[in-house]
Formats: structure tokens, C-alpha cells, sequence
């Protein structure tokens, strides 16, 4: 939808988790893989593509809920760290769209390990004065929110989606209060200044050309045409 025409390149298509921690519960986390793979037709939880929006060239990572819940692992973490430092080679801006229920609970530190990573490598990007749009969809929870999510210089959300860390219920029963209604949403979010606008997916792609030209993502020569 973001990129013109639907034509992009996609990048690091062929990395998968090799099981680092031989994780078992119900079922072996190498089962659980192979059926979000079968499923989806991809090898982890984001696709990253490089294109062209309004005629103009960024890279976008998006995530997919069907595979283990658009889960981040050490795959998730290496292609995003990965495509930030083509952003930063190329001179590129970047979009993430997160979809998520935060890290991979079956690799353990190692899925922890790649919110520290990701926030370190958009640190970079900062540098070199890039923008970095997040884009945060129904739901993005967990290590995802703790991490990349809200660190976009311009933060949006699509309408209803759920956005937050813990859930309610969690929340609840953690500090023996009441949450008042519609908490975690986006338009809550947005009321209360952990957002920055609320856009419709039909809007979304003349919205983030709009931003990225206004943020000056652009400007520079040695952005690659």
C-alpha cells in the first residue's frame, strides 16, 4: 500500500531463526516456525522493502501478526538494525510499521537483547538527521512499545488500534486500581500526548510522503535517487 505502484525491493528476505535456545513448551519452537512460515509465507515476523513513496525513496519495515503474534526474535532485531543502517548508508528516511505483541519469550534474552539494538542503531539515524516514522497498528504491545515503536520523531497510530506495554488486565491486578475507559487505545494515547495523530490506513501513504517532505528527508545530495 505505501510503496508506488506496490513495487519494491525486499531486503534480507532469507534470514531465520536457527532455535538458539532449543525452546520447548506445547510444542517445539522449530514447529511453531515452520507452521508461521507455512502460514504466511515468510521466515519471521517483518518484511522490509526498499521503494519509492510519491516518487521518492525510503525503506519500510512491516510487521506480520500471523507469525507468532508479529513477535520480535533476533531475526525481527537484525532486519530492522539492519535496514536502519542502509538508511543510514543510502541516506534514506525510515518507516516501521509495528504490529506486535511484543519480544519472543522463546528466545529469551536474546529476543531482549533487540530493543537495546534497534534503539541504538536509530540513535545513528538521529545523527545523520534522517527521519524515522513509526507507524503503530492493532495491537503493538509488549517490547515492541518499549522499544522502536515510540521512538519515531513522528509518532501515528491507525484508529482503535491497542498500544501499550502490559496488558489491562496485568495492569489491574498490578496496582489494585480501575482503568478508565478506552485505556491503551490510540485516541486515549493521542489525548493524553503519547502520540502524535490518529490516520486512517486509506490516508496513511499521502500522510507519510507528506511528513517526510515536510520533515526535510530529501534535502540532502547524497540521498540515493
Amino acid at each position: 500500500m505505501l510503496f508506488d505502484d506496490g513495487k519494491y525491493v525486499e531486503l534480507d528476505a532469507g534470514l531465520s531463526s536457527p532455535n538458539p535456545l532449543e525452546f520447548v513448551d506445547r510444542k517445539p519452537y522449530s514447529l511453531r516456525l515452520k507452521e508461521a512460515a507455512r502460514i504466511t509465507g515468510m521466515k519471521d515476523a517483518v518484511r522490509v522493502g526498499e521503494g519509492n513513496i510519491s516518487g521518492k525513496p525510503l525503506i519500510v519495515c512491516a510487521m506480520e501478526f500471523q507469525f507468532i503474534g508479529g513477535s520480535m526474535g533476533a531475526v525481527v532485531g537484525e532486519k530492522i538494525a539492519r535496514a536502519i543502517d542502509r538508511c543510514i548508508q543510502k541516506q534514506l528516511p525510515l518507516v516501521i510499521v509495528s504490529c506486535s505483541g511484543g519480544a519472543r519469550m522463546m528466545e529469551g534474552t536474546i529476543s531482549l537483547m533487540q530493543l537495546a539494538k534497534i534503539s541504538a542503531s536509530l540513535a545513528r539515524l538521529d545523527e545523520v538527521k534522517k527521519p524515522y516514522i513509526s507507524v503503530l497498528t492493532n495491537p503493538t504491545t509488549g517490547g515492541t512499545t518499549a522499544s522502536f515503536a515510540m521512538l519515531g520523531d513522528l509518532n501515528i497510530a491507525e484508529p482503535g488500534a491497542l498500544i501499550g506495554f502490559a496488558g489491562p488486565r496485568v495492569i489491574e491486578q498490578t496496582i489494585h486500581q480501575k482503568l478508565p475507559e478506552g485505556f491503551q487505545t490510540s485516541e486515549f494515547l493521542l489525548e493524553h500526548g503519547m502520540l502524535d495523530a490518529i490516520v486512517p490506513r486509506p490516508e496513511l501513504k499521502a500522510y507519510l510522503a507528506k511528513s517526510l517532505d515536510f520533515m526535510g528527508a530529501w534535502n540532502s545530495d547524497e540521498t540515493s535517487k
